[in-house]
């Protein structure tokens, strides 16, 4: 019997590259899409592998280049990377070299006392396990996802340090770090001589707390920034204009980040009072929101999600209208604020 590959050989558009702006990141080398593709939902061993598929192809034919892992995606933990990984053989082999992949470690990912935190031990070892699922020879960003406070930043940073050294990875980065201990974590990564190349925070219109001295140490250090959550999990969207749907993130009790007590009235009221200001700019409310995180110059990419191929071309809309004018953020920073 003979059957039909659904998604058969895969040829990108070529044209891919000039269909999104690019951004240096900090004082580096590295140029970032100022959209980027994270795989924290939606890719693991519960998901449709073939969506998956289709999510990564349409995302590099519009030029998404930066893909965002880390160990314990899923769900099950790792089984992001092992999507990614099965669809990187089919797809992507052949374009490794115009590909930035991320992956990372920190959160808890495997029993015991070296399955989580910030040891060499913990890290460099997460680091071999998620080249195992996915199958490269190295990540081109690996981070130290969390900061651990019961572990010296001195060894988490010698972990990043050793972790490029050994070549698992081109460059260090940090996520999740506050001001302070980003400032410390520059410093002693210049001093081994690998400089940090971005931090990953969350940001969004409802979370600013990187503009409270994590921005300013960005800017004054040269180092990028690739933002997460840009749309709150979805609040700032038009899902929840009239409550919680019952398909929804929000009402799905494994979704342990959203939940009612992260939808309240006032907040739908700010919600709905952003969305007036969306659609007198000709945006839905989500390409607004994404297309504020990147006015902040210490921003270089917005890592979006999706959960379908579609949903990432209505991201990309975004950038289609990427300016404020003055009133705009008078009128957001007076509803949010």
């Amino acid at each position: 019997m003979i059957t039909h590959d659904p998604n058969p050989l895969y040829a990108p558009n070529p044209d891919r590259y000039n269909h999104i702006k690019y951004q240096r990141c900090g004082r580096s080398g590295i140029l970032l899409p100022r959209l980027s593709l994270g795989l924290w939902q939606n890719f693991g061993a519960v998901n449709s592998q073939a969506n998956a598929r289709a999510m990564l192809r349409k995302a590099f034919d519009e030029g998404i280049c930066h893909f965002d892992l880390a160990n314990n995606y899923g769900p099950n933990y790792g089984s992001a990377e092992h999507t990614f990984g099965n669809i990187f053989k089919q797809d992507f082999v052949h374009h490794r070299d115009e590909l930035f992949i991320a992956s990372k470690a920190g959160y808890d990912m495997w029993p015991g006392p070296y399955g989580k935190g910030g040891s060499v031990k913990y890290l460099v070892s997460s680091c071999d396990q998620s080249l195992a699922r996915t199958g490269l020879k190295y990540f081109d960003i690996f981070y130290h996802h969390c900061m651990d406070p019961e572990t010296p930043i001195e060894e988490s940073m010698r972990a990043l340090d050793y972790i490029v050294r050994s070549g698992r990875a081109l460059y260090a980065g940090i996520s999740n770090y506050r001001p302070e201990q980003t400032r410390e974590a520059i410093s002693i990564l210049n001093s081994l001589g690998t400089p940090l190349l971005v931090h990953q925070p969350r940001y969004n219109m409802f979370d600013r707390w990187i503009e409270n001295g994590l921005t300013d140490v960005l800017l004054a250090e040269g180092i990028g920034s690739i933002v997460f959550s840009p749309l709150a999990q979805g609040v700032l969207t038009n899902k929840y204009l009239k409550g919680i749907p019952a398909n929804s993130r929000a009402a799905r009790p494994e979704i342990i980040h959203l939940g009612n007590k992260d939808i309240t009235t006032e907040k739908l009221d700010k919600v709905k009072q952003l969305n007036s200001i969306a659609e007198s700019r000709g945006q839905s409310l989500a390409q607004m929101a994404i297309a504020w995180t990147l006015i902040n110059p210490a921003v270089t990419s917005c890592l979006i999600g999706a959960s379908s191929p579609e949903q990432i071309t209505d991201c990309l809309a975004a950038l289609n209208n990427p300016e404020f004018n003055e009133k705009d953020i008078l009128d957001i920073n007076a509803i949010i604020c």
